[in-house]
């Protein structure tokens, strides 16, 4: 996988996909565009989401919802990494299965999400979850 982040002006930068798509970020905390670091977390939400629908999809559940909230702290000097970072799932959908909620939230975080288990790695990766109606 490759991609290429150009500088625009300022601190805005264009991040490039190889597969053709383009996202502005921004380094000035969030003035024009997503800072990279909301790109990261959103990036956690994005890849566990698809893992948890993938989930209730293959386990025959009826899901018609899924929104991912994240939360997160950093350190309050440069570099400014995340310590911890929760992802509360919302899901909703026609006679859910908690235990089957529980164990697909579960798995992404601790085995598919490959953004999670990076972050994994240096942070305090934790999950929670709800069935809304």
């Amino acid at each position: 996988m490759n991609a290429e982040v150009k500088w625009i002006e300022g601190f805005t930068f264009l991040g490039q996909s190889q597969s053709g798509h383009s996202v502005v970020m921004d380094g000035n905390g969030g003035e024009k565009a997503p800072s990279p670091m909301e790109m990261v977390l959103m990036a956690a939400g994005g890849c566990s989401s698809v893992d948890v629908v993938d989930g209730l999809k293959s386990a025959n559940q009826k899901v018609t919802g899924c929104i991912a909230k994240l939360s997160s702290a950093r350190r309050e000097t440069a570099p400014k990494l995340f310590t911890h970072v929760n992802i509360h799932f919302e899901v909703s959908g026609d006679n859910l299965d908690p235990s089957i909620v529980e164990q697909v939230t579960a798995d992404s975080l601790q085995k598919y999400c490959s953004v999670c288990l990076m972050l994994g790695e240096g942070i305090d990766m934790t999950h929670s979850w709800e069935i809304v109606a």
